[in-house]
This record gives structure tokens, C-alpha cells and sequence, in this order.
């Protein structure tokens, strides 16, 4: 009885410091992507994205790019912060995550009026919320422990 009490523990033990490691990178995760727009940012306002360039040249890729970069940011931010505040609401966490981005995204859209190399388009602004929603609600669905299989 006790060694089945020791394995089970010690299995708990080994959970748990995966679950540590899996955080840790999950904060590097979302500190890497975030320095990765504030470049993209920096050198789209410097009118020198370089390779990232042809995205322009897509039709709407600009728009989907604004979805799909501040949507992952969203994913990544809100799976962080819901896993390392466990005591507070999932909903209240993402959405506290989701206002914010919303006004960090807005104040850098609107900035761009005053460089020669950007415009600022509402468009833009429409998709990169949209990309705050879309992938705030994925981060609650998949942080619910009701799942349905």
C-alpha cells in the first residue's frame, strides 16, 4: 500500500514539474512573440520590412497578417496569464488581456498617421480586433476543463 502511495506521488511530482517547464516556456513564448511585433513595428514605421515586405504584395495579406500576429499574441498572452493566475475568472483574465492589447493595437494604428511609410486604416485596426477575439475566445475554449471529447 504504501509503495502504490509513493508511485503515485512521485507521478504527481513528475506532472507537476512538467506543467512547470511547459509555463516557462509558454512566458518566453509570448515575451519572444511580442518583441517580434514591436520589430516588425519598428521596422515597418522605418519603411524597411524587407523580406516581410511581399506580404503587402498579397491581396488583403496586411489584414490577415494584423489578424493572425496580434490574434497568436492574444493566444499566447491569455493561455499564460489564465495557467499562472489560477485563482482568478479565465473570462475576467482573457478579457482584462483583450482591452488591453485592444488599446495598445489602437494607439499603434493611429501612430501610424504620422509616418511617411504607414496609414492608418480602420480596416486594419477591424482585423487585428478581430484576431483579439477570435483568439481569446480559443484560449477559453481550450482552457476548459469541461471539455466535451
Amino acid at each position: 500500500m504504501v509503495e502504490g502511495a509513493a508511485r503515485i506521488e512521485n507521478g504527481k511530482g513528475k506532472h507537476r514539474d512538467a506543467l512547470r517547464r511547459l509555463f516557462f516556456r509558454m512566458k518566453w513564448l509570448a515575451i519572444l512573440f511580442t518583441l517580434f511585433i514591436a520589430l516588425i513595428i519598428v521596422l515597418a514605421d522605418a519603411g524597411d520590412l524587407g523580406v516581410l515586405g511581399f506580404i503587402n504584395q498579397i491581396p488583403y495579406g496586411d489584414k490577415a497578417g494584423h489578424f493572425l500576429l496580434f490574434g497568436i499574441l492574444t493566444l499566447l498572452l491569455d493561455l499564460t496569464f489564465i495557467r499562472s493566475l489560477p485563482n482568478r475568472d479565465p473570462k475576467l483574465v482573457a478579457v482584462s488581456i483583450g482591452l488591453t492589447l485592444a488599446l495598445l493595437i489602437g494607439a499603434e494604428e493611429y501612430s501610424q498617421q504620422f509616418f511617411n511609410s504607414r496609414t492608418f486604416s480602420w480596416l486594419d485596426l477591424a482585423f487585428s480586433y478581430l484576431g483579439v477575439i477570435f483568439f481569446s475566445w480559443v484560449a477559453l475554449k481550450n482552457n476548459n476543463p469541461a471539455k466535451v471529447s
